[in-house]
């Protein structure tokens, strides 16, 4: 049985919020407040419009597959398991099965959560991921985004939790994923 944790009070309060940025993925807002001690202050706020999704395919030899691509922010190549975005409206399951399909060209026959409300930067944003499991996979053609220039890399599921503790990974979400698959698996 767990130990519940004891539940605690906001010691923020907001005086006032302004939207200072906005455009299809992020809203960036700046609030006017008082800290824990009482004292003024500003924070700024990155709202995510969409929730972050990811997701493991691990066939039945205990392969998996690994994404790269050029990430834009960090002006370096990553490697990364399936990752993408889930609109409101669409559940996240199927968001993860779309990003797979959209990435690999991978159908996942079965697919379950792993890990689900991740805080990923919880300090400056309101960003969550789930995290998804799939297996019972199937194949076919990949529809990359315009925006997503990929290679793809079938390498086994022991290899990539490898290169998620020594480095070689460095993309949060990922890094997650495959220490919590290494627990499950």
């Amino acid at each position: 049985m767990r130990t519940p944790l004891p539940q605690h009070l906001n010691p923020w309060k907001t005086l006032s919020s302004r939207e200072t940025y906005s455009n299809p993925w992020i809203r960036v807002r700046e609030d006017q407040v008082l800290n824990p001690s009482g004292g003024p202050g500003i924070y700024g706020v990155v709202e995510y419009k969409n929730r972050a999704i990811g997701v493991i395919p691990v066939d039945e030899n205990g392969f998996t597959w690994l994404v790269g691509q050029w990430r834009y922010c960090h002006a370096c190549y990553e490697w990364e398991i399936p990752e993408g975005g889930c609109p409101a409206g669409e559940s996240p399951v199927e968001a993860a099965r779309r990003e797979l399909l959209e990435e690999t060209g991978i159908v996942a026959g079965q697919i379950q959560p792993l890990l689900t409300g991740i805080q990923l930067s919880n300090s400056t944003t309101n960003e969550v991921c789930d995290i998804f499991w799939a297996t019972n996979l199937s194949f076919a053609k990949a529809q990359p985004e315009e925006t997503e220039q990929l290679d793809v890399l079938r390498l086994p599921l022991s290899e990539a939790i490898e290169m998620a503790k020594d480095g070689r990974i460095r993309d949060g979400v990922s890094i997650i994923a495959l220490l919590a698959i290494a627990h499950c698996t």
